[in-house]
């Protein structure tokens, strides 16, 4: 699995960018001078020498007009659907040829299914609840390299403490996947800042996207798309570092800058898209091996995997949707 902090930089510093107008926000940048306002949200990126301070005045959420909700989310579905059918007839020529997935397999998936159900659920209601708690306002009101800095060390520890706790410890290593669980909400809360019904679009497009890419990954022949994990590494670090871009780049580099964000929205969507297909045959290769007794039963580490290609599948999603709805 590729290192954490290469999958998910700045991630929700860059989905804020993209934050909808209805949100009234005033945001502030402090040098050695005094104060000076500034617009909501500016377009140029976080720079190294910037502290970002915020006040918050009240979020207000407004649907926008064109159509209700549920039409959209009817869309939405018919989108889902056609992308799972797309993808199966194009990625997924080549079938098992054992007959169908073994019991073994199908139970040892299924439940790596449910913990990353059960685990997104927690990140989701961890975040809803942090917000309404004030805990968003706080965490931007914060020096950003001291919040990623100190976010960061948390989610690694807490992550690799799951991993290295063995799976008979039942209550070390469920405390610490909800504690891992419980840092990615509090990183996440201020997505909380954005309209509920964009939210809800990016979580119906991401089910949708790795539904149909888990389905063609647990049909596919066994250990097709195992050899993904090297070019996937390497994807992901491009990827990374043009999320560093707009640091180390100056604003007058255009078009290098936005060359560099397409990179971070579409390539770590087709990046991710792929860890999904990866993880879910290394699910499935895991599950022979522990049927066989080589290794050992581990739903809990193999739901981790798939909850950060879920994340940041959903965070794209997110500031692809309100780049739309910002240009409407």
């Amino acid at each position: 699995m590729a290192f954490f902090l290469l999958r998910r930089p700045f991630a929700v510093a860059s989905a804020l960018k993209q934050a909808p107008r209805s949100v009234k926000l005033s945001v502030r940048f402090i040098h050695n001078e005094p104060s000076i306002k500034r617009s909501p949200f500016p377009k140029s990126s976080f720079t190294s020498t910037h502290a970002f301070r915020r006040s918050f005045t009240q979020e207000t959420y407004q649907v926008p007009q064109g159509g209700n909700l549920s039409q959209k989310l009817l869309y939405g579905a018919a989108i889902v659907g056609g992308t799972i059918l797309a993808t199966n007839l194009i990625f997924n020529h080549e079938t098992r040829e054992d007959g169908g997935m073994p019991a073994h397999e199908r139970s040892y998936l299924n439940e790596t299914f449910l913990h990353t159900g059960l685990g997104v659920g927690i990140i989701g209601l961890a975040a809803r609840t942090m917000h309404m708690s004030g805990w968003s306002y706080r965490l931007m009101a914060t020096q950003p390299w001291v919040v990623i800095g100190v976010g960061l060390v948390t989610s690694i520890a807490t992550m690799y403490g799951t991993f290295y706790t063995p799976p008979e410890n039942y209550l070390p290593k469920y405390a610490l996947w909800t504690a891992f669980n419980l840092t990615q909400a509090a990183l996440l809360s201020p997505l909380m800042f954005m309209s509920p019904a964009l939210l809800a679009r990016a979580g119906l497009y991401t089910v949708g996207m790795m539904g149909s890419i888990a389905f063609v990954g647990a049909t596919a022949k066994q250990e097709k798309y195992l050899y993904l994990g090297g070019p996937l590494l390497a994807g992901v670090t491009v990827v990374a570092l043009s999320g560093f871009a707009p640091l180390v780049l100056p604003a007058t580099a255009a078009r290098t800058l936005i060359w560099t964000e397409r990179i971070w929205l579409y390539g770590g969507l087709a990046v991710f898209g792929g860890f999904t297909l990866y993880d879910v045959q290394k699910v499935l290769y895991h599950a022979r091996l522990a049927e066989r007794g080589v290794i050992k039963k581990d739903v809990v580490n193999e739901s981790i995997s798939l909850e950060l290609d879920f994340l940041n599948i959903f965070i794209r999603m997110v500031q692809i949707l309100g780049m739309r709805q910002n240009r409407k």
